[in-house]
């Protein structure tokens, strides 16, 4: 069972930064991709970024293009989400997970596999 476990998340104003983290536990990810997703209040949780295994990849959804960059670092079991220029509508907790990239509509997503963590708390005020 792989255990995966977000930090990072706080309260910032729109125009700043934040950089999450995920670390993963209980078997090695680096042969597989892994991503972020989100859930604001009200709303169904929603795909926001995935990299391949070996990092050369990159996805994310359009709102979040030139804003967000995934990062991950295989010797740690660890993915990274660098957040700047956030906005109030980045409001959400983030969550990662692993999965495989697939296509959607022009678009790729992860599927997700594992079991959701407790995520971490983005809040961005106006």
């Amino acid at each position: 069972q792989v255990q995966l476990v977000e930090s990072g998340g706080g309260l910032v104003q729109a125009g700043g930064s934040l950089r999450l983290s995920c670390a993963a536990s209980g078997r090695t990810l680096s042969t597989i991709a892994m991503g972020w997703f989100r859930q604001a209040p009200g709303k169904e949780r929603e795909f926001v970024a995935a990299i391949g295994w070996s990092g050369g990849n990159t996805y994310y959804t359009d709102s979040v293009k030139g804003r967000f960059t995934i990062s991950r670092d295989n010797a740690k079991n660890t993915v990274y989400l660098q957040m700047n220029s956030l906005k109030p509508e980045d409001t959400a907790v983030y969550y990662c997970n692993f999965g495989p990239v697939v296509p959607d509509s022009g678009n790729y997503y992860l599927r997700g596999l594992g079991s959701w963590g407790q995520g971490t708390q983005v809040t961005v005020s106006s």
